[in-house]
């Protein structure tokens, strides 16, 4: 199946580019990077050196004509404009976009957490959440969900089987991302000099972007009210993402608990729950499409408490992306993804 990347110069659009290139059913055809056109591709991610010798292209509504599939790997606030503008060239093609232009249904969130235009709400893109699945692959647009995103909602969709013994509406997170998260555009906190040796935190306050779309989420999927505070930090490596995601439940204990989150994702390729008294880390997951998950109780306060770590440009955005792609194009879900680090 032939396959264009927009914004295939970004860290999203090479990691892209990378699986792509061992995909045995995906066959990349345009990597579409404006602010890049006419360097080599191989010059921009060195990592691909011998497996991509041509150029990327300036976006050119003809460069897609031939594709059946379209991954958009763009600045938020960017696909919905590019969709809109060139409405006929995107007609009748499955889209997977990695931004959060079509992850909220509410429009009073858009504007409050990204503004600008809202472009309205795709299917959403984990597999993981019970009855996604289908949906996804009866479904020709995909919103893939944010990297903060995925970790916490994979982290938080077992207590809905708990019903009124949880309660969402007081849940607590600290995360912490690599600085690929960010973005590849130069900004002068994210410079060697200023990450190594520290961890500091940011949009402290409710106001990160991803707050709304996992409250969507997890809401739909437990009839309940669900409110988060969530501070995240930066942290000094380049890839992965490790979250501590606090519930309130009643009457609970840690082997409940791992029964709960073993069974719910039991048969999943890429979730996996670790041995008790293992926890996750980060640099077992890079280059993965794997999430690891650990539960415990504190009995002290009647929280559990659930630790989440994912490759932040694996199941976190370009695994979970092609993993989508799988589903809404028939194919194995596991094609050309593997839940092995590189450690």
């Amino acid at each position: 199946m032939k396959v264009a990347v927009i914004g295939a110069s970004g860290y999203s659009g090479g990691e892209l580019l990378r699986l792509l290139a061992a995909h045995p059913e995906f066959e990349c055809h345009a990597a579409i990077a404006h602010t890049q056109a006419g360097e080599l591709i191989a010059s921009v991610h060195p990592q691909l050196t011998g497996t991509y010798s041509d150029s990327f292209k300036a976006f050119d509504p003809k460069l897609i004509d031939d594709s059946e599939l379209i991954f958009l790997a763009l600045p938020h606030g960017e696909s919905g404009k590019l969709i809109g503008d060139h409405e006929k060239a995107f007609a009748g093609k499955k889209i997977i976009d990695l931004g959060a232009d079509f992850r909220l249904t509410s429009q009073t969130s858009w504007t409050k957490y990204y503004s600008g235009t809202h472009w309205g709400k795709w299917q959403y893109g984990l597999p993981e959440l019970a009855g996604a699945r289908a949906k996804i692959a009866s479904a020709e647009r995909i919103a893939n969900p944010g990297c903060y995103a995925t970790a916490i909602a994979l982290s938080l969709a077992p207590f809905a089987a708990l019903g009124a013994r949880v309660n969402l509406d007081d849940v607590v997170i600290t995360a912490a991302s690599g600085t690929t998260g960010a973005g590849r555009s130069a900004k002068i906190n994210l410079i060697g000099s200023e990450v190594m040796n520290s961890i500091s935190a940011y949009k402290v306050g409710g106001v990160h972007q991803h707050t709304p779309e996992i409250e969507e989420a997890i809401a739909e999927l437990s009839h309940q009210k669900v409110a988060l505070s969530f501070t995240p930090f930066l942290a000094p490596l380049p890839r992965g993402i490790i979250s501590s995601v606090s519930v309130r439940v009643t009457e609970s204990n840690t082997e409940e608990l791992r029964e709960l989150f073993s069974k719910t994702y039991l048969d999943e390729p890429f979730v996996k729950v670790l041995p008790s008294g293992q926890w996750p880390q980060t640099n077992s997951l890079i280059g993965s499409n794997a999430a690891h998950l650990q539960v415990a109780f504190d009995e002290h306060i009647g929280r559990a408490v659930v630790v989440a770590a994912i490759d932040n440009l694996g199941k976190g955005a370009a695994g979970q992306a092609i993993q989508n792609a799988n589903l809404v194009s028939g194919f194995a879900e596991t094609a050309g993804l593997s839940a092995m680090g590189t450690r």
